[in-house]
């Protein structure tokens, strides 16, 4: 399926879970991110037989630390939510070389200066359900069941600019992945905390995330947050192997009706 086509099908299904949602009071609102991440990764790209390099990414190509943004629109009803994401992730690194690598069936010598770039273009579809409320701890208590659509449009490109020659390699990932989350209410619709994991695992290949932020509620239609966040991303299938984890902290402020 070709990329465009599969983020197509993707925010259809996103818009036919809104409209399925029941009718009457809801939530609605969206949510910006700022993610302050450190990363690290090691990648291999095989080609037609010809065994890529393991490398990484920090260390061998010189790629440095980016921060990102990240945004969610969502609904709920009752005990039902819905969010959808878009996280753009982008990294790139200039190094000269000290070692011959190959990647995608292109070599680069030893002493070679090579432009590296990596991509991880992330949208998530999550449903999530309260299957547990309580007012008795704290300002308020609560648990969801959560399932979870992401799906990553990746790329990873090498070139060396004073010969004129590179390589790229494309992949796109759909990952279904469960998991839960809490609500805890700190101050009576002031000060709240959340906190969430999802993943999955399969193959050799996983991706698992966390998080988990205070939200200050200064009025009724905006939340302020502050947290952490952490991914792990393996993927170890055909051509590619990637092992990468991102995490640091994030701010953020959320806009509901």
């Amino acid at each position: 399926m070709k990329k465009s086509k599969c983020v197509a099908v993707f925010f259809t299904l996103a818009l036919l879970f809104c409209f399925a949602m029941p009718v009457g009071a809801f939530e609605i609102g969206g949510r910006a991110l700022y993610w302050l991440s450190s990363f690290k990764a090691d990648i291999r790209v095989d080609d037609s037989g010809v065994t890529g390099d393991n490398m990484n990414l920090k260390d061998t190509l010189g790629v440095e630390d980016e921060y990102f943004p990240s945004f969610e629109l969502f609904v709920g009803h009752g005990r039902h939510h819905l969010n959808v994401a878009y996280t753009p992730i982008d990294y790139s690194g200039s190094k000269q070389l000290t070692q011959k690598i190959t990647f995608n069936g292109q070599t680069f010598t030893a002493g070679t200066k090579v432009d590296t770039n990596l991509q991880l273009k992330m949208f998530d579809l999550e449903y999530r359900y309260t299957f547990l409320v309580t007012e008795n701890i704290l300002a308020g208590f609560s648990l969801d069941l959560i399932a979870q659509i992401k799906y990553i449009d990746g790329e990873a490109k090498i070139n060396a600019p004073a010969s004129n020659t590179g390589s790229d390699f494309t992949f796109r990932a759909p990952m279904p992945m469960v998991g839960l989350g809490t609500h805890i209410g700190i101050l009576h619709e002031l000060l709240e905390m959340r906190a969430k994991v999802t993943g999955i695992g399969y193959s050799g290949s996983y991706f698992y995330e966390a998080l988990a932020d205070l939200s200050f509620t200064p009025f009724p239609f905006l939340d302020i947050h502050a947290g952490y966040k952490t991914m792990r991303l393996k993927i170890d299938y055909s051509d590619l192997f990637l092992d990468s984890e991102f995490s640091g902290p994030f701010v953020g402020l959320t806009v509901k009706f």
